[in-house]
């Protein structure tokens, strides 16, 4: 375990206790969940949910489709951990509050960490209901996670992000998908910050940079993973075209709809996934 911070040891301590894991067990992968998916924690058995509000220093989820709870259980003999919901940073937080879920996982000892989001498709050949591996990722307009953080707690002051979406855990998942007969696409995902949906002139630009999709997350958290030494895995959920694409107005009904038409598939998938880590 990484040196780490008051908040980040106390919600983990807490966290420990209250699930009572055997001293011996380790919860070697997590998910986090991204809007409308919090069905798939029905892959876990021998649940046990704890809600963000009775974690030390944790906020309640204000966004529909994120009940925002710690999902504890197990598949096959394996311990994880998912993450039904995520902080923001248009919610009003802080990076280092919308970070801290990953700093606890990587506390709890995650060593494998597969990130979902829901996002909007820039390149025209992504429909709503795939599923994308993120190759890489464009950050805009959010602040580094790691400002002022990591010269008081951690190294590396400079971390690597070359392989930040690891690339060994990307064909796990492809092999993973066509054994299920998914067909896995793989894009670049840009994050912003939000909450207002993109411009049509703003989603031009974001395709001219070489993004395939937006979203309003996942950054951050990848930023953080790999600095704690994680693997990273993400996957996006296109669940609707971004502005300018679609002749439909953006709305997040749209987004939740799509997202719980497509649980059970993902929820397979991530199932395969983790037995394969």
């Amino acid at each position: 375990m990484h040196p780490t911070d008051l908040k980040t040891l106390q919600a983990s301590e807490y966290l420990f206790k209250k699930i009572g894991l055997p001293e011996s067990a380790r919860i070697n992968s997590s998910i986090i969940l991204g809007s409308g998916l919090s069905a798939v924690t029905a892959i876990l058995t021998s649940k046990q949910e704890i809600p963000f509000q009775s974690i030390p220093y944790f906020p309640e989820s204000t966004v529909p489709g994120h009940p925002g709870q710690f999902v504890f259980g197990k598949i096959d003999d394996q311990y994880i951990c998912i993450i039904q919901g995520r902080l923001h940073y248009y919610e009003g937080h802080d990076m280092q509050t919308v970070t801290l879920p990953v700093r606890i996982l990587a506390a709890l000892g995650t060593k494998n960490l597969i990130i979902t989001n829901a996002a909007g498709a820039l390149n025209e050949e992504f429909h709503p209901g795939d599923f994308v591996l993120i190759r890489d990722h464009i950050g805009l307009f959010l602040p580094n996670p790691l400002i002022d953080y990591n010269k008081k707690h951690l190294e590396p002051r400079f971390p690597d992000l070359t392989d930040a979406y690891s690339k060994r855990l990307r064909q796990i998942a492809v092999n993973c998908g066509e054994e299920l007969g998914l067909e896995m696409k793989e894009g670049i995902y840009v994050g912003v910050s939000g909450p207002s949906y993109e411009t049509p002139s703003e989603v031009a630009l974001l395709k001219s940079l070489g993004a395939d999709m937006v979203g309003m997350s996942t950054v951050p958290e990848v930023i953080v993973a790999n600095h704690l030494s994680m693997n990273c895995l993400g996957i996006s959920v296109i669940t609707n075209m971004a502005a300018g694409l679609s002749q439909s107005p953006l709305h997040h009904e749209e987004v939740l709809t799509v997202s719980n038409k497509i649980q059970k598939p993902i929820g397979r998938f991530l199932r395969m996934l983790c037995r394969n880590l």
